[in-house]
């Protein structure tokens, strides 16, 4: 302090000066041409005298400085890579902290999981802070790796990377009162920390209990009159655009002057392949600004909300007394990025990373070795029926919902028979966890497969391995191929595995480096073009959330088709025809 209160009074020299930049001024939405004076990782002024003089120097040449942009929501473990290598692929793109949730590992393997994605963060030259999970399991119709209670997440409260409790799923547990799900909210509130939502397909009533029990987040909005509603209650709505997810364009109407405060940009989920080609924020901000949203006002929203919102007061924003986080652009409308500075040193130029590759942490065995699948026989994907009119999972591509479909299908010796040229194909939930043998089958529509079959042990939230096929062969290599490699994506073509990628780490994530994990997932897209030729949507990541069952309509978890909107499982034979009929 004493230091940078020399450097403030021209007493001692500054670390570093940034001399004739454009510096965005996000609190007065102005551009403000200065030199960037930083010592000590901090911002001690904006000379706009040049009275400063420091250590070393660098010239801007008048280009355009913003503050180091924020994720407010995401899952590392989407992205199949550690949070080192995430790191080293996400800080180039102007990005320099992130809001993690990690469930997605400690669906896995509970708190062991928590912990070592807390280590390797510590690990990562980024800025990773955590959501601690409040659904493990998403809810009590599936079977995961693990249960959290409040008494498991409370140690957790005390490290210095925890912001507060993660989206909360279950809203029949919060509106119901339900004894553990208050307790996890509590644990957050009586920390001073935030609690965030998960309030996909909430009418106002249910919003309102969500309010009660002061949940101050949502990042699920898929329409303007679904963020307006929550804008109106006083949330934050975190305008999400994924792989799976691409809502902003949808929500940017909603976004005026006058509520623009309340929005901030997210992920939530985003594969390595989009991550390396686009980015993440960074991408949010230049659709924003083609989409008609100007361009200080996008940039606030990537930097300064997102950092009020989650109460990291110290950044956000390139003014005296903040973290020296900041990005200098070649080209401001397409958010080209020249250099990245973290902690007012120079991190990545030029799209790469200028720090050298740190030795990751040990990752624990027994999260390495997290897949325990019987050996899948044909029989095992048998699905009878009685009628041949039933619940069929219809997908959107590029949305994580789904649609309630109902039709006639192929029915053989009493068992459902896909069928390609209506696009009726078999989709196989199988629980990987514990030796529990929960296994269940249901059909699916829209994904579009003209052979073969895929596998993952990417199933959100629970992450059972879940695959889908066009024949039963097919998806019986698939699914004990996930098996041999502990996990991972794979891609089989006519009795042949085409392409694979290993996720040894918990099923989840890759332990190679992010550029050759990015080779091996080019060559999966490749191989999913021979089963779906005309390919237009990221079929793997669409197929990782028909488990999800807190998000509508029909979702399949290892213990059967699940209704969300009913919030009950339901058998897969209809009561009734539907006079709705899906054309081939």
């Amino acid at each position: 302090m004493k230091k940078n209160i020399a450097v403030s009074q021209h007493r001692q020299k500054a670390d570093f000066i940034l001399r004739n930049a454009k510096i965005a001024d996000v609190f007065s939405l102005k551009w403000k041409e200065a030199d960037l004076v930083v010592a000590n990782g901090k911002i001690i002024a904006l000379d706009t005298e040049g009275k400063y003089e420091a250590e070393k120097v660098e010239d801007a040449r008048g280009r355009w400085v913003i503050p180091g942009m924020i994720d407010t929501h995401i899952h590392i473990e989407s992205t199949m890579l550690t949070p080192e290598q995430f790191s080293r692929i996400i800080l180039p793109f102007g990005v320099t902290s992130v809001i993690a949730d990690p469930h997605e590992i400690a669906n896995v393997s509970g708190t062991e999981g928590l912990k070592y994605m807390l280590d390797a963060a510590k690990n990562s030259p980024l800025d990773i802070y955590y959501m601690l999970p409040s659904s493990v399991p998403a809810t009590s119709f599936e079977h995961a790796g693990a249960v959290l209670k409040a008494s498991d997440l409370a140690p957790f409260l005390k490290n210095e990377q925890v912001l507060g409790i993660a989206e909360v799923m279950d809203y029949p547990a919060v509106l119901s009162c339900d004894e553990e799900m208050l307790a996890k909210i509590q644990l957050g509130h009586e920390h001073g920390m935030m609690i965030d939502g998960h309030g996909a397909g909430l009418n106002g009533q249910q919003l309102a209990g969500y309010r009660a029990a002061g949940i101050h987040t949502d990042h699920e909005c898929i329409t303007l009159e679904e963020a307006l509603e929550r804008i109106e209650m006083g949330m934050y709505v975190l305008v999400r655009e994924g792989s799976a997810s691409k809502n902003l364009k949808a929500l940017l109407p909603a976004i005026t002057p006058y509520n623009a405060r309340r929005f901030a940009f997210c992920t939530d989920d985003k594969h390595l392949d989009e991550i390396i080609q686009e980015g993440t924020i960074n991408h949010s901000v230049k659709l924003a600004i083609a989409e008609g949203i100007e361009v200080l006002q996008a940039i606030q929203l990537a930097t300064l909300n997102a950092a009020e919102c989650y109460r990291l007061y110290d950044k956000g924003a390139v003014a005296p007394g903040f973290t020296a986080d900041f990005v200098l652009l070649d080209d401001l409308e397409e958010m080209k990025i020249a250099a990245v500075w973290k902690n007012g040193v120079k991190v990545a130029e030029d799209g790469e990373m200028l720090l050298p590759e740190t030795a990751p942490i040990d990752v624990p065995a027994r999260i390495c070795h997290s897949v325990h699948l019987p050996e899948v026989k044909v029989d095992d994907l048998a699905l009878p029926l009685k009628s041949s009119f039933v619940n069929i999972i219809g997908i959107i591509p590029n949305q994580i919902v789904t649609k309630k479909l109902q039709d006639y299908v192929d029915v053989q010796d009493g068992k459902f028979v896909p069928n390609i040229e209506k696009d009726f194909l078999k989709l196989a939930v199988f629980e990987r966890h514990l030796h529990r043998g929960t296994k269940s089958v249901a059909i699916v529509h829209g994904l579009g497969l003209k052979a073969g079959a895929i596998a993952t042990t990417i199933a959100h939230d629970s992450h059972n391995v879940i695959a889908v096929g066009t024949n039963d062969k097919d998806m019986v290599l698939a699914l004990n191929e996930i098996q041999a490699i502990q996990g991972g994506l794979v891609v089989v073509k006519d009795g042949k595995v085409l392409a694979n990628l290993e996720l040894p780490v918990a099923g989840l994530m890759t332990n190679i480096p992010a550029r050759e994990a990015a080779e091996k997932l080019r060559a999966l897209h490749d191989a999913l073009h021979e089963l779906n030729p005309p390919l237009h949507f990221h079929l793997f990541l669409t197929l990782s959330f028909l488990s999800l069952p807190v998000i509508p309509a029909l979702k399949l978890t290892d213990t059967g088709l699940f209704d969300v909107e009913q919030f009950r499982h339901i058998p897969i034979e209809a009561e009734q025809p539907s006079q709705i009929k899906i054309s081939s």
